[in-house]
């Protein structure tokens, strides 16, 4: 799986590096087969934010044809990084079973 992380209005040291791409890419054991890439953007929304959900992360994956879009605010950074994660992982089991009931259909 190729990730490729951006961020906005942090830092991006390389702990952080790592576990984001720890967390996406730990989506590939889901996904069966054709080519996956990621596009990740972490940060602030601004530099002015303070209070309440102030990081947010941003993840599509792009799977065969199809593109699945997770987004998750949160205070803590690695919290919105695992929220959208989860996110994507529901998107992904919803592909797997739209694919397996197309399978299904009795062909005419």
């Amino acid at each position: 799986m190729k990730i490729n992380i951006t961020a906005k209005n942090i830092t991006l040291d390389a702990p952080l590096r790592v576990f984001t791409e720890q967390k996406i890419g730990s989506l590939e054991r889901f996904i069966q087969k054709g080519p996956v890439s990621a596009s990740v953007e972490i940060g602030k929304p601004s530099l002015r934010h303070r209070s309440g959900p102030v990081f947010y992360a941003e993840v599509n994956l792009k799977v065969g044809g199809a593109l699945l879009r997770g987004e998750a605010t949160h205070k803590d950074l690695r919290t919105a990084i695992d929220e959208a994660r989860d996110e994507l992982h529901l998107q992904i089991k919803k592909l797997k079973e739209k694919k397996k009931d197309l399978s299904r259909k009795p062909s005419k």
